[in-house]
C-alpha cells in the first residue's frame, strides 16, 4: 500500500501545483480552496506512504511526480514550451522515478 499512497501523494502534488497558477496569487477563492485541499491530500498520503517507505527515496519520487507532471501539464494548460532538450529532461526525471523504486527494496 505505500507504493500506492505515494502514487496518490504524487498526484495530489500536480493537483497543488497546477492550482497555483489558477490562484493567481491566493486572490481566488475556490481555486485556492482546491489548492489548499489538494496540499492537505497530497501530504497526508506522503506521510502515509513515509511509514514503510526511506524517506530519500519517497519524497524523492514524490516531487519528481509533482515535477513530471507539473510540466506536462504546463505544456497542455499554459501552452509551456516544448523541445526536444524539454522532454529529454523529463525523461531523466521519470528514469530516476523508476530507477528509486526498483531499487528501494520495499516490496509492500
Amino acid at each position: 500500500m505505500a507504493w500506492f499512497y505515494l502514487f496518490i501523494a504524487g498526484i495530489f502534488e500536480v493537483v497543488w501545483a497546477i492550482g497555483l497558477k489558477y490562484t493567481h496569487g491566493f486572490t481566488k477563492l475556490w481555486p485556492s480552496v482546491i489548492t489548499a485541499v489538494g496540499m492537505i491530500i497530497s501530504f497526508y498520503f506522503l506521510s502515509q506512504a513515509t511509514k514503510v517507505l526511506p524517506i530519500g527515496t519517497a519524497y524523492t519520487i514524490w516531487t519528481g511526480i509533482g515535477a513530471a507532471g507539473a510540466v506536462l501539464l504546463g505544456i497542455i494548460l499554459f501552452g509551456e514550451p516544448k523541445s526536444a532538450l524539454r522532454f529529454f529532461f523529463l525523461a531523466l526525471i521519470i528514469i530516476g522515478i523508476i530507477g528509486l523504486k526498483a531499487t528501494a527494496g520495499e516490496v509492500s
